[in-house]
């Protein structure tokens, strides 16, 4: 049974026109202006011109309230250099609600306060960047509910829609004045619509360790939804970049699909599904022949001409009522009925693989997590396969919140080789991937900024190698005040501004570790997108086989489904896992930002079995000393004491969002009972240890340290 395409195409089609025509207008007497108008193409030229006589420009990139993971980017531009990323600023980091879609006001001020600490102000922003057309997904939004009247009339109750507050978005409407009253400006502040894949488009690929040879750069952005679709094809050639095709859907999406599958078969929220049901894949079977489940559910997603995947409307009803009846009959057939918005966070109805041995149904519920893994392979594959055909391209940015299944980026690694290349492009080559740090909706902040300095005539810049951007470094006295509580037990341990000092305190961590200590280290601006990679991480020994069930049971209070990241310096990391040489421009540059998982080798599952996964793959780290210094300095000290240069690391957070600020990096050692001991590692270089005090004090850590000093002098 399969029905492919909307039910009313004609009347959403029409639907889209007149309702883009409307808000094109509305939004304009709002202060949005679209690409194309007037004041845009006015603002064009005004900052074409100025780059052109060598000034400075600076642009903000703003998600604003009512779309999810709302921030604020800041990027400086010049003829010379291009643009250049200061700050990428997330709201769920400051305001601790995950995924927030509330107005990004902290942000905005964090992007000001580093505007001028440089020795800027508001004035010197010469463009205020959108990271939606809000035109363009108004019309879309018309669309969706049109295509399949009536039943989608069900979508219009909805106070919240995948990935969307409708709540919120009175408030996003009146962000013009909202901004400018934060601001304290005199008049209402314009801001420019920045098409959401185009964003996303751009900024992968300039950000990309791709050189400029002559040769095509494939683009695919694959996520829930854009302002127009959800599935858009890219070729970057010369320095240019243009559309192949958009699906011009909503819901003919591989984000739609696993989000919602994952959300109502796992028993979490859309958003926080996703990577959860990618580690659960691992535990169930993964083979095509072999799975239960898999060749009846793949009939859901239909792989058409021309990378064309198309939902099964005949199967799947998240096109009419995602929340509450996402299934139609022939689909809880092979799944059984989802769990509904109340279930959800549920620990009775939560996917659990510690359930396996009491819980008849875990190990299908783990097997339906690997079945839907692997249809989602086989569409992601399929659109791979026919843009590297019409690009003729070898080399591939991977972008769009679906890119965050690192997982099935690897699988892309692995499917397209030279075997492929011989067949289907007649030459000796290989898949080259690239994943940016931060792929999904927090990264479109910097691609509105990136693609507007493009658009003016910008050089592209230069490749990204970390992704520490989110905030500022912390000052000493924040570190200190956020220290001053009865609770808590602290003291001054050295300094990181020298090498000396700096090898020092990366000794001592790497010694506590080996102790079977667990630590965090705070240090410097946080990173931008959801992996911390050093400065907001709790780390630990690989060698210890219980340190995932201690660190998933005490300190994080998570699922014990999800696994440990490994973080090695370059040369560990190809000692204990495979890495594939589609991965290795710029010197593995994609192995930095744990978006692409890596296939151990024997000795890794015997020597580090922490950060081994499942199905023995590790969501791989690799950390150089030119980007993060103390870190590649702890990793090295880890070798002297344990043998390894590899680490346990896992983000520093307890159910919530990424510690940002020093309060809430002590407030998450008050909620981890299992955290021994926190480095706080201030602008100037001063390192403070903080540790639980009073009757909560086990003593761990301040044995250690004195040890330490024992067996230093």
């Amino acid at each position: 049974m399969s029905r492919t395409g909307p039910r009313h195409p004609r009347l959403g089609a029409a639907g889209f026109r007149a309702a883009e025509w409307l808000a094109t207008r509305l939004f304009a007497m709002a202060g949005f202006h679209r690409l194309g108008s007037a004041f845009a193409d006015a603002r064009l030229a005004q900052v074409r011109d100025k780059l052109a006589c060598g000034e400075t420009v600076f642009l903000a990139g703003l998600g604003l309230a009512g779309t999810h993971n709302a921030g604020a980017a800041l990027v400086e531009v010049t003829q010379a250099d291009g643009p250049r990323l200061i700050v990428n600023n997330e709201e769920e980091r400051f305001s601790g609600n995950k995924h927030t879609t509330e107005y990004p006001k902290a942000s905005i001020d964090a992007m000001v306060a580093a505007l001028r600490g440089m020795g800027r102000d508001v004035g010197d922003i010469d463009a205020w960047l959108t990271s939606w057309d809000y035109p363009t997904l108004a019309g879309t939004t018309a669309r969706a509910v049109l295509d399949e009247l009536p039943q989608s009339l069900a979508m219009l109750r909805l106070k919240e829609a995948p990935g969307f507050d409708i709540r919120r978005l009175d408030q996003m409407t009146r962000s013009p004045k909202i901004v400018s009253r934060q601001l304290g400006l005199a008049e209402r502040l314009p801001l420019i619509c920045m098409p959401h894949h185009d964003n996303h488009a751009w900024f992968s690929f300039a950000a990309s360790p791709f050189a400029d040879t002559g040769e095509p750069v494939a683009i695919a952005v694959l996520d829930g939804t854009g302002d127009r679709g959800s599935i858009s094809l890219y070729v970057a050639d010369g320095g240019t970049m243009r559309q192949l095709t958009c699906n011009d859907s909503m819901f003919d999406s591989l984000g739609a699909f696993y989000s919602v599958i994952s959300s109502t078969q796992g028993g979490w929220t859309l958003l926080s599904s996703e990577g959860r049901y990618m580690g659960a894949a691992a535990w169930g079977d993964m083979d095509r022949a072999s799975n239960r489940y898999y060749a009846r559910l793949k009939a859901v997603l239909h792989l058409g001409d021309h990378g064309q995947v198309q939902l099964n409307r005949a199967m799947a009803n998240w096109q009419c009522d995602p929340s509450y009846h996402p299934y139609k009959q022939p689909l809880i057939d092979i799944l059984g009925e989802p769990l509904k918005p109340d279930q959800l966070w549920n620990p009775d109805a939560m996917l659990r693989v510690e359930d396996i041995r009491h819980r008849p149904d875990t190990q299908d519920r783990l097997d339906k997590a690997a079945a839907t893994q692997l249809v989602f392979e086989d569409a992601l594959i399929h659109v791979i396969d026919h843009l590297l055909r019409t690009t003729g391209a070898h080399r591939l940015v991977l972008t769009g919140g679906v890119a965050l299944n690192a997982v099935g980026n690897m699988r892309l690694l692995e499917h397209f080789d030279e075997t492929w290349f011989a067949r289907h492009q007649n030459r000796r080559a290989r898949l080259h991937l690239w994943v940016p740090p931060v792929p999904g909706d927090p990264g479109v902040t910097i691609g509105a900024a990136f693609l507007f300095a493009h658009l003016a005539s910008a050089p592209r810049g230069a490749p990204m190698t970390h992704a520490f951007y989110c905030g500022l470094p912390p000052r000493r006295d924040e570190i200190e005040t956020a220290l001053a509580a009865d609770d808590i037990a602290w003291q001054q341990i050295g300094e990181v501004s020298t090498a000396q000092g700096r090898d020092e305190i990366a000794d001592l961590m790497a010694f506590t570790v080996a102790r079977g200590g667990i630590i965090a280290l705070y240090q410097g601006a946080a990173e931008t997108g959801p992996r911390a990679l050093g400065h907001r991480s709790i780390l630990a020994n690989p060698c210890d086989a219980g340190v995932r069930e201690a660190l998933n049971a005490r300190v994080k209070y998570r699922e014990a489904i999800r696994p440990l990241a490994p973080m090695a310096t370059l040369e560990a990391a190809k000692d204990y896992f495979e890495l594939l040489e589609g991965a290795s421009d710029a010197d593995y540059n994609a192995y930095h930002y744990m978006v692409l998982t890596a296939r151990s080798k024997p000795i890794a599952r015997e020597t580090i079995p922490a950060v081994i996964h499942a199905d023995g793959t590790g969501r791989l780290q690799i950390v150089r000393a030119l980007d993060d210094p103390l870190t590649y300095a702890y990793l090295k000290a880890l070798g002297r004491h344990i043998g390894v240069e590899i680490s346990v690391n896992t983000s520093f957070n307890v159910a919530g969002p990424i510690a940002q600020t020093p309060q809430q990096a002590i407030d998450t050692l008050r909620r981890s009972k299992g955290l021994d001991v926190v480095l706080l590692i201030a602008s100037d270089g001063t390192a403070f240890a903080a540790w639980h005090g009073g009757d909560r004090d086990s003593g761990r850590f301040t044995g250690w340290l004195t040890e330490w000093h024992a067996q230093r002098s």
